[in-house]
């Protein structure tokens, strides 16, 4: 492998496309498996208290992108995918914009690396690295939105070839694609449910991990805090007394 083939060129080469390629299918199951596996770690970690869970995926993450952004031929995460979606027919994205994204969740995993794995030491921040690293998997393989290519796309200042969704083509939308008035509504209504039942759940109900404690604290302000310590040395003396 020559040096500009390393750095100019990433996937494989198919006739009809002028760039090298990457298929999506098999990147957005990989992602799947990636996230799917992330949520089995917290559930394990929080129902039976094991953080070498944790480590052995974090671990694992690091070296599956490590591989990725070598060569995505040689990465475990894109062979299961690649064996899972085997029987459907590709769709081929550019391979450079997924590289820079793919090379993104490895700088995210390298501080991962040292905190969790080479060294556990768990705050609120550090966990929410975890968690951003878990919502880009899940808007790739939900959504097809690859965060890590947008930025490509800013970084270069032009449209890349052969997006994820054909999002880089200027194209009408088609009718099925648009909201009407009570569409609109309705998904307005349910956004705000999700979010303010979240709220709710996290800020009213007395958590019972060190992670809930975590969550609980991230979405009351300081004062909502105080008036939590202070109601709780209220009881505390009602108690006694």
């Amino acid at each position: 492998m020559s040096f500009n083939s390393f750095f100019l060129e990433y996937g494989e080469k198919v006739p009809g496309y002028d760039v090298t390629v990457i298929n999506e299918r098999e990147a957005r199951a990989a992602a799947g498996i990636l996230f799917m596996l992330g949520m089995i770690v917290i559930f394990v970690g929080i129902g039976y208290n094991h953080i070498i869970v944790a480590r052995v995926y974090l671990a694992f993450l690091f070296i599956d992108f490590t591989a990725r952004i070598m060569s995505p031929k040689y990465s475990p995460s894109l062979l299961l995918g690649k064996f899972v979606v085997r029987n459907q027919e590709p769709e081929y994205v550019g391979g450079m914009q997924k590289r820079f994204a793919w090379t993104l969740g490895w700088f995210i995993s390298i501080p991962m690396i040292y905190w969790f794995v080479l060294n556990w030491d768990i705050t609120f921040y550090k966990v929410m690295i975890c968690v951003l690293c878990l919502t880009l998997m899940f808007l790739e393989t939900a959504f097809g939105m690859c965060v890590g290519c947008m930025i490509y796309k800013l970084i270069v200042r032009e449209d890349p070839q052969h997006c994820p969704g054909g999002v880089c083509s200027i194209r009408k939308k088609e009718p099925i694609q648009t909201f009407n008035p009570i569409q609109k509504v309705i998904a307005g209504i349910t956004t705000v449910a999700l979010i303010s039942g979240l709220y709710l759940f996290l800020a009213k109900t007395e958590s019972k991990t060190f992670f809930g404690e975590f969550l609980h604290e991230a979405v009351l302000t300081g004062s909502q805090l105080q008036k939590e310590e202070d109601l709780k040395f209220q009881k505390q003396l009602e108690n006694e007394f």
